[in-house]
Order: C-alpha cells, then structure tokens, then sequence
C-alpha cells in the first residue's frame, strides 16, 4: 500500500514541475538559395550576416536574400 501511495505521489509531483522553456530555434538557410518564391505570408525574423534582423514574407523569401543567415517564425519584434 505504501509502495501505490508513493508512486501516486511521485506521478502528481513531477506532473506540478515546471519545466524551463526551450529557447526558439533558428533554421538556418540552406547553401542553394531559393530563385523563386510563392507569395505565402508567413512571417518569419530573418537574421542578417552584419548581425541585424528584418521581418520577411516568408521562410522562402528571406533565405533568397544572400545577406540572411537564418530566421525564427513568426514576425520581428518591434
């Protein structure tokens, strides 16, 4: 009896745990870069080779840009 009442204990504990956040992570852009893209609107932050950000279209539409490295969904913060 002892034995259920721990592992019951243990299950409600680790179930209350907060668990840290996962940073988001970045994709990277691939060597060949797009030539064409759909004109999707899925906004993406696009981080830049001299280190700066910019908001575009798409995932497609910022790795076309040879000065991206690679971008986070969603827009940039403003």
């Amino acid at each position: 009896m002892q034995f259920v009442v721990a592992f019951v204990l243990v299950v409600v504990l680790s179930a209350c745990a907060t668990r840290p956040e996962t940073p988001p992570l970045v994709v990277q852009c691939g060597v060949e870069r797009p030539q064409v893209c759909t004109m999707e609107y899925d906004p993406v932050c696009a981080e830049r080779v001299s280190g700066g950000r910019e908001t575009y279209s798409s995932p497609c539409n910022a790795c076309a840009d040879d000065t991206v490295t690679g971008y986070l969904r969603g827009a940039c913060p403003e």
